[in-house]
């Protein structure tokens, strides 16, 4: 089975479903991924990428070639003929022209051959996540507050601000529910990925971060009891 396409985007982090059975590879290119600011869940094999691209919507899947269960390739070609559109990087150590064509033809959007250098792998997927066809409005505005999705950049009173990768994905969810409030709960699951632990401080230090950037007079308000929302011009 292959996850059905057009599940809802989850607003947040720019996440990357990472499918390789080489643990200490994974291990690393994973590492490298969380680094780079991209929210990444990792997977062995085709059937657990199955599970995991049913339940969740990806801005790019980075998807080994030569699997335990098999050839990549056909799965690939079986998701695009359902109509699932998710960017696909090939890893591969077959590196001939055949391949690399076949590769393609089989829908995957880009092809690196092992080994590979980490940093052309993190541009890579970087470009393929801004390929990716996500139905949101490109600008939010919520009084004196300006969030570009396209070019990830948030502007106060018309001054640029300089947020962390996470700092952007957490406000891009409160921007996107305005006024509403949203759960801890809700924000770790867009804003972080499987390795993170909800009952950590995490979520509450940055969000002390971000309050500081955004300035006076506050926009994060704390919800007791239930986490974050964003409410121009009131303060709490």
């Amino acid at each position: 089975m292959v996850g059905p396409p057009g599940r809802a985007v989850i607003v947040g982090a720019v996440r990357v479903l990472l499918v390789e059975d080489d643990e200490d590879l994974r291990f690393g290119v994973a590492a490298a991924l969380r680094a780079a600011g991209f929210a990444v869940d990792e997977v062995a094999d085709l059937p657990q990428a199955d599970e995991a691209l049913f339940v969740t919507a990806y801005d790019c899947v980075v998807l080994d070639r030569m699997l335990p269960s098999g050839d990549a390739a056909a799965y690939v070609a079986e998701m695009r003929s359902g109509g699932g559109a998710v960017p696909v990087l090939f890893l591969t150590a077959r590196d001939t022209v055949a391949d690399r064509v076949d590769g393609f033809a089989s829908g995957g959007d880009d092809y690196l051959v092992k080994p590979f250098a980490v940093a052309e792998l993190v541009a890579r997927v970087r470009s393929l996540c801004r390929r990716a066809a996500v139905v949101r409005p490109p600008v939010h505005r919520v009084a004196d507050l300006e969030i570009d999705t396209a070019r990830r950049q948030v502007r106060r009173a018309g001054v640029l601000l300089t947020l962390t990768g996470r700092e952007f994905a957490v406000l891009e969810v409160l921007v996107a529910r305005a006024d509403q409030a949203v759960s801890r709960a809700e924000l770790i699951e867009s804003c972080w990925d499987e390795m993170a632990e909800p009952r950590s401080n995490v979520l509450e230090v940055l969000v002390s971060q971000l309050r500081r950037k955004l300035g006076d007079p506050p926009l994060v308000l704390t919800v007791r009891g239930v986490g974050y929302r964003l409410a121009p011009g009131e303060r709490g």
